[in-house]
């Protein structure tokens, strides 16, 4: 009676293992120990026979008999040593093969969970989760680990066995909620996802979401890839990445800066390296940030719905080939920023939606997990496993990749719990409150983890509200983050720069509000990629006036944003002035400055001279972050649209700017300045070799002891229409600063 019990067991976990439902098929197949007895169990669909050899001598232990004709193999045999090795010979009736059985190697996964992993013992959850190349003894093959708490059975499936999930299932980790298995003979480019059968009984087939390397769109298979080794930063990266330093950045999607073939193909990084790079360094951009490049199967969202965040995508190379492509920026004195984005991700199938047949990754409440605005879901910031995903994930840019910062994506949508949601669509915190307590905590703790990784890394915000203290420290009840956007001044001047000119004298506080709370945050002044798509146009048609005053409007106001308090940022295709706004399917409209005197050349130009004159003159960068650094002289001549103001560097040394924003000329306009001496001009954006009128730079102009604008001296010039001047101060008098 109790054979016949054991014999109905033994068929009941075998039908649960071709139905692909058994939660613990380590439990049961492969070698297992009772007494002297030693049994073997084998579950391989398709095989006509299998065979017990020793492993280290290759001699026949036993011949397995068939036990189930759907490919279920047993057999017992005496006196084996505890320590007996085998391999399996596998007669396919057409070939056969030998291979290791996977059900023979016991747990690997050390007990430490995803939420456990702290920077202090540099263990993260990349480090252990997702596919890992490993060599147990002579035997090598992958590690798969994937955490699916509430599946009923996960297997890993790929072309080693015929995608069929009967063949490999994993371990269950019961205290950690994940599965796991090695299975040898597992290459580096082996294609792979995993098979589950989710809580409801329903088979999901889910790419890895710590896949290091994926297939391009529309395939979604996972590729078993090395883990790069750990980057050490140079003390030049340091150094640009410090608040004191000056910081322009060239924001680039690296799929439409330039193509080949008639524009139908994109650059590799290895391409880019040889070109963009180039063009960086030479435009005197101190930073490069590349718009998101985790793997994602729209082209249309540009990287900002990803689907695998531990894949870089594939569309330009290798992860190696990115990594190559850093290196060679750093090696040129480009440091590198990544756009990432912990905000949401797209409910393919495939991705993290439902992942176990629950919502595992996303919030569970449509109200609290679908963002309205791009159909996508939302990150659970409640959920440790959650978190440690995606502070790992910017742990590995940094740690891995060797980028030298990050700007975090839509923040402000992560922090507002009813962020694009009517009255009725949202839930409120604890407390009755829009804030999404978790998702700071989560912003709180990602930036002080990055910190203690690699302290020189520079973390901005795209945060478009008022919330307080983006840039202070954790400590101070701060968010942690180096920098923010300041889309405030975007906004602000961009609006007053479409106004007719005769109608900007009513709205000169758009040009002057900024200064108000210029130190409220460590800002970023972008010109990004949000403002030349979806119909808004390009930069140079959204300025106001006949095409050569859009121009001269253009010029101006970069010689504006440069001398602005804030570090810099401008979106490609920003610095050739081009007509059309982005386009994410073409490349840039190179062919505008094949006439090397066109206005649009003329604004290449200027861009560079900004950049290499904002490096040299410190006034303009190093002390930045203080108040004193920054000197209204005139701020309320409406009636002309002038501007001036004083930036000082740390040790005194000023730099006179004066803007300009009406198309007529200002003659024996007088401006008051704060220290005698002789004015040198450095900068006049409506000089001719930028595309302006002006066929020579400004003479030098002596200060006169003439009162103007609070000041006790003043000099007089001709201000030329919709101009910014920049005038170094020589010969200094002995005049105190007022």
């Amino acid at each position: 009676m109790k054979k016949i019990d054991k014999q109905s067991k033994q068929q009941q976990i075998i039908d649960q293992l071709f139905a692909g439902n058994c939660r613990d098929p380590f439990s049961f197949l492969g070698m297992h120990q009772q007494g002297k007895v030693t049994y073997f169990r084998v579950l391989l669909p398709n095989a006509k026979q299998v065979t017990i050899l020793d492993r280290l001598t290759a001699a026949t232990v036993i011949q397995l008999s068939l036990v189930d004709e759907r490919g279920f193999f047993s057999g017992q045999a005496t006196s084996l040593d505890p320590n007996f090795t085998y391999i399996l010979q596998i007669d396919w009736g057409e070939s056969q093969q030998m291979i290791e059985d996977p059900y023979r190697f016991g747990t690997l996964l050390s007990d430490i969970k995803p939420k456990d992993a702290h920077p202090a013992k540099q263990i993260f959850s990349f480090e252990q989760l997702g596919a890992h190349l490993l060599q147990l003894d002579d035997i090598a093959g992958t590690h798969f680990c994937v955490w699916a708490p509430n599946a009923q059975r996960v297997s890993v499936v790929g072309e080693f066995n015929f995608w069929d999930g009967r063949r490999y299932p994993m371990r269950y980790r019961l205290e950690s909620g994940i599965w796991e298995i090695f299975i040898p003979g597992i290459p580096i480019g082996a294609h792979y996802k995993y098979e589950i059968l989710d809580n409801h009984g329903e088979i999901r087939l889910k790419a890895d979401p710590y896949a290091f390397r994926s297939q391009l769109r529309p395939d979604t298979t996972s590729i078993i890839s090395t883990l790069p080794p750990k980057c050490i930063p140079t003390a030049s990266q340091i150094e640009a990445n410090q608040c004191n330093a000056p910081v322009s950045i060239y924001e680039v999607h690296l799929g439409s800066w330039r193509r080949s073939h008639n524009g139908k193909t994109w650059l590799s990084y290895s391409e880019l390296a040889e070109t963009l790079l180039p063009y960086v360094k030479g435009m005197g951009f101190t930073h490069l940030e590349l718009l998101p490049i985790s793997e994602h199967p729209f082209d249309g969202s540009w990287g900002y719905q990803p689907l695998g965040i531990y894949s870089p995508t594939s569309r330009y190379g290798s992860p190696q080939d990115l990594i190559d492509f850093i290196h060679e920026a750093h090696r040129l004195g480009i440091n590198v920023i990544l756009d990432w984005v912990p905000g949401h991700f797209p409910t393919d199938a495939s991705g993290l939606a439902n992942f176990d047949g629950s919502p595992l990754y996303e919030y569970a409440n449509p109200k609290e997990g679908l963002h309205r605005d791009w159909h996508t879901l939302i990150y659970n910031y409640r959920r440790d496993e959650v978190r440690q995903f995606l502070i790992d994930n910017a742990v590995y840019w940094v740690d891995r990749f060797g980028f030298d910062g990050l700007r975090v994506d839509a923040v402000a949508s992560m922090i507002y719990r009813d962020y694009s949601r009517p009255d009725g669509e949202w839930i409120a915190n604890e407390y009755g409150g829009n804030i999404n307590l978790e998702a700071v905590s989560f912003l709180r703790q990602t930036n002080e983890t990055l910190h203690q990784i690699q302290p020189y890394v520079s973390i901005t915000a795209e945060e478009s509200t008022s919330f307080q203290g983006v840039t202070l420290p954790p400590s101070l009840g701060g968010l942690g983050f180096n920098y923010k956007w300041n889309m405030g001044w975007m906004n602000d001047t961009l609006s007053y720069l479409q106004l007719d000119a005769l109608a900007r004298k009513y709205n000169h506080n758009k040009l002057t509000f900024s200064v108000m709370y210029a130190w409220s945050e460590n800002y970023i002044l972008p010109l990004s990629h949000d403002e030349v798509v979806h119909g808004k146009g390009s930069l140079l048609s959204k300025m106001s006036g006949t095409p050569p005053q859009k121009f001269a409007t253009l010029r101006a106001y970069y010689g504006f944003m440069w001398a602005h308090p804030g570090k810099k940022l401008l979106f490609m295709g920003g610095e050739i002035a081009q007509w059309r706004e982005w386009d994410h399917e073409g490349e840039l409209d190179w062919h505008l400055l094949d006439i090397p005197t066109s206005p649009h050349a003329g604004v290449q130009h200027l861009i560079r001279s900004l950049n290499f004159i904002y490096r040299d003159t410190p006034a303009l960068f190093d002390n930045d972050h203080n108040k004193e650094s920054f000197e209204w002289l005139i701020v309320d001549d409406q009636d002309n649209s002038v501007f001036a103001f004083n930036r000082y560097a740390t040790n005194g040394n000023p730099l006179l700017v004066i803007s300009h924003f009406t198309p007529v000329t200002r003659n024996h306009y007088r401006v008051g300045v704060k220290h005698a001496g002789l004015y040198q001009p450095i900068l006049n954006t409506n000089a001719d070799i930028y595309g302006g009128s002006d066929d020579h730079m400004l003479n030098p102009i002596a200060s006169e002891p003439i009162k103007a604008h609070g000041c006790d001296h003043s000099i007089e010039l001709t201000l030329p229409p919709l101009t910014t001047l920049y005038f170094a101060l020589k010969n200094t008098l002995p005049t105190a600063k007022q």
